[in-house]
């Protein structure tokens, strides 16, 4: 018998009280768990550190920091998803809040019919956005130990006469001698070329 899915951790933070409390009431509804609340921009930032929430609905007009700019700082360090809730529909605001890296954008009074797919859209784009900085990074660490393997064989080609194939074929060797990667073999090499 599997466990029942936790619930998805939601932050909203919004200046009107009573939007949040129609928002809380509609999100808990459909089986999401409201773990904070914040009237202005400052605060969900504060909240979102401290409670760790899976998304949060950021109002675009708040005192102090408004929702874009929140939205930015979350964004940058692809904490959160973010979903953005506003009063205005017109074109400016939802580029404002596309160039910020919202993930949603819903037009106040939200319907309730239009909360689970924004969340679930918010969701999954988040992910795959996650997914392809892993893959940057994975990419860019392959490129960095390809780097470094390139200089340790020409420093071994210079300094021992080897060809390509030997050089490479003693990098290999001496990995698995001393049981590191082929890239902490071929730093070690270079910091020693490297050496006056």
């Amino acid at each position: 018998m599997t466990a029942a899915p936790k619930p998805l951790r939601i932050l909203i933070a919004d200046d009107e009280a009573v939007i949040r409390l129609g928002l809380r009431a509609m999100l808990e509804d459909q089986g999401y768990q409201v773990v904070g609340e914040a009237s202005d921009g400052t605060r969900a930032l504060d909240l979102v550190h401290k409670l760790q929430p899976d998304l949060v609905f950021l109002d675009i007009k708040m005192p102090g920091v408004d929702g874009l700019q929140a939205a930015r700082r979350l964004l940058a360090g692809r904490i959160v998803p973010v979903i953005i809730l506003t009063a205005y529909a017109d074109r400016a605001f939802v580029e404002q809040a596309k160039e910020a890296g919202a993930l949603g954008y819903l037009v106040k009074p939200v319907r309730e019919s239009d909360l689970a797919p924004a969340v679930e859209m918010a969701l999954g784009r988040f992910r795959e956005i996650q997914g392809l900085h892993r893959e940057i990074g994975d990419l860019e660490n392959t490129l960095e130990s390809r780097k470094l393997i390139e200089r340790a064989k020409g420093a071994l080609m210079k300094r021992l006469g080897l060809d390509e194939a030997a050089a490479f074929a003693r990098l290999q060797k001496q990995a698995r001698d001393t049981r590191k990667t082929m890239r902490e073999v071929a730093e070690g090499i270079v910091a020693e070329s490297d050496r006056p």
